[in-house]
């Protein structure tokens, strides 16, 4: 029996600043959507908006390892402009086109359960690590033709918000609902070497040694990383492609090469974390939370 295509494509917060883009952007997924039916979900950050919100209140924007670090205090401003006006923009448009988008979270239906991560040396505060999930709300609305759009704030068992790097939960929802295909849309091309030059084909090898060499810094660090857990835990192959390319995911679904395609090893491993995220289900988030009512 043939495995259904499914796609699920994040969208890069710097999107939001370029109307053109943006436009070209939403009909590249509904085009996806239209070929495709019943095999999208759209995951978006909103690193621009969120920054220029935190400035109009005066409180400071700071990232380390290109990743957002978010006081208690911000977390709420930051999902206010995630799940609204980011989430809100994207969904229009996709409707504006014909298409059955729905808003969510990663916590609605338990797609996604979280708790802080501390992954990093460092405290980031509020940054949550997807723990685990269950596709049973994004397979329900796949299954009736419309196309989930999810933001990247998480809810840990506490009820207390978190904000998840949107690479980070692109990968995570990929795995929850058993993709076949991860597209990273970006502001640049894709991969590029030390010289600039686009790297069409990537090993996990590769990845990890340009990340450890400096090649790959910024905000393209998380995205990498991501692309190769979702390579190595799932065994599917990861484009990080630029969105300014014409038609670009009926491209990449035709598969022509497009951008930098990370290609997962012949034997994926499954790392504690992953197999972590695999087996935690939304009962025993749920029953966690519970547990600490009581």
């Amino acid at each position: 029996m043939t495995q259904r295509t499914l796609f699920v494509v994040k969208l890069g917060g710097a999107l939001l600043d370029d109307a053109s883009a943006l436009a070209a952007t939403i009909k590249s997924v509904c085009d996806l959507h239209i070929t495709h039916p019943g095999s999208v979900v759209v995951v978006h950050g909103g690193a621009s908006a969120v920054d220029r919100h935190l400035a109009r209140l005066n409180m400071p924007t700071q990232k380390r390892e290109g990743i957002r670090l978010t006081p208690s205090d911000q977390m709420i401003e930051i999902s206010a402009v995630l799940n609204g006006r980011v989430n809100c923009t994207i969904v229009a448009g996709l409707i504006a086109r014909g298409s059955r988008a729905v808003g969510l979270s990663l916590a609605d239906g338990f797609t996604a359960s979280a708790e802080k991560t501390t992954r990093y040396s460092f405290d980031p505060g509020c940054v949550g690590e997807i723990v685990g999930g269950d596709p049973k709300l994004l397979h329900m609305l796949l299954e009736n033709g419309f196309l989930p759009v999810i933001s990247s704030v998480a809810v840990d068992c506490d009820g207390e918000l978190l904000n998840v790097n949107a690479d980070d939960a692109a990968s995570a929802v990929a795995r929850i609902v058993g993709a076949t295909r991860l597209v990273f849309l970006t502001d640049v091309p894709g991969v590029l070497d030390g010289s600039g030059q686009l790297v069409p084909n990537l090993t996990i090898s590769l990845a990890s040694k340009l990340i450890d060499d400096g090649v790959i810094h910024g905000g393209m660090i998380p995205k990498v990383r991501s692309a190769i857990d979702s390579a190595d835990a799932i065994g599917i192959p990861v484009v990080i492609a630029g969105w300014a390319e014409p038609d670009i995911l009926t491209r990449i679904a035709d598969g022509e090469p497009i951008g930098s395609t990370l290609s997962p090893p012949i034997k994926p491993s499954f790392p504690a974390l992953h197999a972590r995220t695999a087996t935690r289900s939304a009962e025993e988030f749920a029953q966690a939370s519970e547990d600490r009512i009581r």
